[in-house]
């Protein structure tokens, strides 16, 4: 989720948290947790700080290491430490549980996303993400603030942190029941698809579509069940050529690679350099595809410049790379 969501979510938690007679009945204590459960929801996504190496670490490491078991342990932890230094009149076992819960939340609704995360981690670096709600939900945001608007009105937190998660939950469950209707919408139209990627978008009723069958890769929009098939590209192995394996040991193209589930490539020529680029299908916008990744190599083979992000026109594209080469 975005951040503001998860700051929200981060200060519910600290509501509910009443639920607590130790929390409740313990001025300190309660002004430690809510601490707690708004750092807690926001611990995760400290690698972010990434971005400002490149993309290629950010791609390859977000949501990976931050969200995986052992911080979902440890971060609750460093985080209680901390605070009870600040405040050691509260009670410890309290404040750790609590902000144990906001952790584990922040990882646990991130999966919903179709970024997803690493969070089975070390037993597995499969990104887990199911794709049924998008990563800035507004109505998921929109419940927070009205349900944060009651308790700073002075309604009872507990009972109404309570009904704001059971509201949050029979949505979950409406989004996973629409989901289901898409993906068999989309198996209707596409009756050979052997892979079907369902992401959300901002709008309920709105979804983005990446099929592949075993001759060609199909992308689209779901409106409700209507199913409209923009793009069919022919579903070609990319060349084992010592071109496209010199591309390939680039870094921007491997992390690209390692995050992308389905994409097409281009390789063209141009002024003695050759250009490979990888095209991630799942983000079409205005008869683009934005997310892509780059790689210039002159003719001996060697990475002149390269780049992996998202780039909204060829013309910011180039001035992207020119800007790398120079």
């Amino acid at each position: 989720m975005d951040t503001g969501t998860h700051v929200v979510m981060g200060i519910a938690l600290g509501g509910l948290a009443m639920i607590d007679p130790v929390v409740a009945n313990h001025s300190m204590t309660a002004t430690a947790v809510i601490a707690g459960t708004i750092i807690g929801s926001q611990a995760p996504d400290v690698d972010t700080v990434l971005k400002l190496r490149n993309n290629a670490v950010y791609i390859r490491h977000h949501r990976g290491i931050t969200h995986s078991i052992p911080a979902v342990l440890l971060w609750p932890l460093a985080i209680s430490g901390v605070i009870h230094l600040i405040m050691p009149g509260a009670d410890f076992l309290h404040l750790w549980l609590w902000t144990f819960l906001a952790v584990f939340l922040h990882v646990f609704v991130d999966i919903f996303n179709s970024y997803g995360t690493q969070a089975l981690r070390p037993f597995s670096n499969k990104w887990v993400a199911l794709g049924v709600i998008n990563t800035f939900d507004p109505i998921i945001f929109g419940l927070h603030v009205f349900a944060l608007m009651f308790w700073a009105f002075g309604a009872n937190p507990v009972y109404t942190m309570l009904i704001l998660y059971a509201i949050v939950f029979v949505y979950y469950l409406l989004r996973f029941a629409v989901q289901h209707a898409v993906r068999h919408a989309v198996k209707n139209t596409i009756p050979t698809a052997e892979e079907i990627i369902i992401a959300p978008t901002i709008r309920f009723f709105q979804w983005r579509i990446a099929a592949i069958s075993k001759t060609h890769h199909y992308v689209g929009r779901a409106y409700g069940r209507s199913i409209n098939i923009y793009d069919r590209f022919d579903r070609k192995t990319i060349p084992d050529s010592p071109l496209v394996k010199a591309a390939l040991k680039d870094k921007n193209l491997q992390a690209f690679i390692s995050f992308s589930p389905i994409y097409r490539w281009e390789i063209t020529d141009h002024d003695h350099i050759h250009e490979v680029r990888l095209i991630d299908l799942r983000y079409r916008s205005n008869d683009y595809y934005p997310f892509v990744a780059v790689a210039h190599l002159n003719e001996e083979l060697q990475i002149v410049n390269s780049y992996t992000g998202w780039i909204f026109s060829e013309e910011k594209l180039h001035k992207k790379l020119d800007f790398i080469s120079d």
